[in-house]
């Protein structure tokens, strides 16, 4: 899927905000950088608000991220200058990627306007610190948690989940939900999506979510709060503490992806300079305990994703033998790669059974065959085991991909089973078996088209099951995806076809208690 897209409100969101002066302070500096609120117009039925962030400390400032609350009623229309995102009644600011550093003693200005007359926000913070000024309120210290009792899936094989940086805005994921739903005791792997792949070189993705985000104790794997002078924040610091409570746990950051795989054709270039950037960022002594090893996804090597490569069948070889080169045999090194097992497909591009070796498993994507990017349809599930009378194309089945890969040469035991914690629709469907024509998109809470499991389970559920995985029809739209149920039959696919186990994408499209992911592991058993 795109598992690639972080959708902010943009321009359509801004807010009520705030008459009088308000003072905030960076955590970066007690008092140092500071922002003013006020309301430019007020006409009754919407008002205009202005504000201005001044840097009073004697260092530039990289960034600025404020964070608020705002009251019930209180809503956001646009906004100028600043990227402005909101979910529910919470709402975050940032720094333009356009806008500089922002110099001693400079000031920048943003805007917004919002319905009804302005109303003042509440739980204001920026950079995590109170907006009022002065340092973070301490939180109470918290006993650590006893590490849980942790039975990973039996005979070796690997459970491993997606953990996608974004999610801890709009989604409001956090590594804590990965204990607090019980997940974090089933997985045995935690992927960790995306490093940036650019200018040949491994970079971050979002430095913000990563490194710097400050944790309150309620929403801190274990319930110690971040201060704003340690060393390492971020969901970094959460996974951190989580392979503390969890020590079986390991964590893989994961390059590429659909929007970040373009960087990979010049990484083919120089591989062994592409590592070694690789190495710098994912061994930096600031995190280095926390990463047990990188992961490559690159849609797609010799072929096309969101952007073409023609580096010919041998680079992605070349680029995954240079990593384990560089990060040695002690580190987890590994790939998650195309399931298009057409003849001439994606598989047959590159030389995957050469690149088997240097991996210590690879990760087939053996989901979104078909959706509503054909936006007429066929209706057709986008993650079928098998094939099955209709099927709108020939090799679009997880099946077909598994054996083309063995086939090749690609040792089973290397190979895991790729399933989708999320559904693809349409709407304007009126045949309820797959196949069926369709006007576009059926709406989706983050991406039209696209749905958590955990509300189609309520919204849309499963009327039959075709290939191994589950249909729902719900009025005039049409969704398919993986239940418990299917989730089992694909585990035991898995099983009799010697598979080293199983991953899924993405942690955050589960139920609070893991449904799932439950199902998964207990069926690998």
């Amino acid at each position: 899927m795109n598992r690639f897209l972080h959708r902010a409100l943009g321009a359509g969101v801004v807010a009520a905000l705030v008459v009088a002066v308000m003072p905030l302070t960076s955590a970066s500096g007690a008092g140092g950088v500071t922002a003013g609120f006020a309301v430019a117009q007020d006409w009754g039925t919407g008002h205009e608000a202005r504000v201005t962030v001044t840097n009073g400390t004697g260092a530039s400032v990289d960034t600025w991220r404020i964070e608020f609350d705002l009251p019930a009623g209180a809503t956001i229309s646009s906004s100028w200058d600043a990227d402005v995102t909101g979910s529910g009644n919470q709402y975050v600011a940032v720094k333009k990627s356009w806008a500089g550093p922002l110099a001693p003693g400079a000031v920048f200005t943003w805007g917004y306007t919002g319905t009804g007359p302005y109303r003042a926000p509440l739980n204001c913070t920026i950079n995590g610190a109170p907006c009022g000024g002065g340092t973070p309120t301490a939180s109470p210290t918290a006993s650590p948690t006893a590490s849980p009792t942790v039975s990973p899936p039996a005979g070796g094989r690997k459970v491993v989940g997606y953990f996608a940086e974004w999610g801890v805005y709009g989604r409001n994921y956090h590594v804590k939900n990965i204990h607090t739903s019980g997940s974090a005791a089933k997985l045995t792997h935690i992927l960790y999506a995306f490093g940036n792949t650019t200018g040949g070189r491994c970079v971050i993705g979002d430095g913000y979510a990563d490194h710097d985000r400050a944790y309150t104790a309620a929403e801190s794997v274990d319930g110690v709060a971040d201060t704003w002078d340690q060393p390492l924040r971020g969901s970094f610091n959460q996974l951190r503490k989580l392979k503390k409570m969890y020590p079986h746990l390991k964590v893989i950051w994961s390059f590429g992806g659909w929007t970040w795989s373009g960087g990979f054709t010049q990484a083919a270039q120089n591989p062994a300079a592409f590592a070694e950037s690789c190495h710098r960022l994912v061994e930096d002594p600031r995190w280095a305990d926390v990463f047990d090893g990188i992961d490559v996804d690159w849609e797609y090597p010799n072929a096309c994703g969101l952007t073409c490569d023609s580096s010919g069948p041998d680079a992605f070889r070349n680029v995954v033998s240079a990593l384990r080169s560089r990060f040695g045999s002690s580190a987890l090194v590994t790939a998650a790669i195309t399931a298009d097992g057409s003849a001439g497909g994606k598989i047959d591009a590159t030389d995957y059974a050469g690149a088997a070796p240097y991996l210590n498993w690879i990760m087939p994507m053996t989901y979104d065959y078909f959706g509503a990017f054909n936006a007429q349809g066929p209706t057709a599930p986008h993650s079928p085991l098998h094939s099955y009378p209709g099927i709108p194309r020939q090799g679009f089945w997880s099946d077909a991909a598994i054996q083309k890969l063995k086939s090749k040469g690609v040792p089973a035991g290397k190979l895991l089973l790729g399933i989708g914690f999320y559904g693809r629709g349409w709407t304007g469907v009126t045949q309820a078996a797959p196949g069926g024509t369709a006007t576009g998109p059926a709406p989706g809470t983050y991406e039209q088209g696209v749905e958590d499991y955990k509300v189609l389970r309520n919204t849309c559920p499963a009327t039959g099951t075709v290939a191994g995985t589950a249909y729902a029809t719900c009025g005039a739209n049409w969704w398919s995806y993986d239940t418990p149920a299917t989730v089992g039959g694909k585990m035991a696919y898995a099983k009799s076809q010697g598979l080293g186990g199983a991953f899924f994408w993405e942690l955050s499209g589960d139920t609070g208690t893991g449904e799932l992911l439950t199902a998964l592991t207990a069926a690998l058993r």
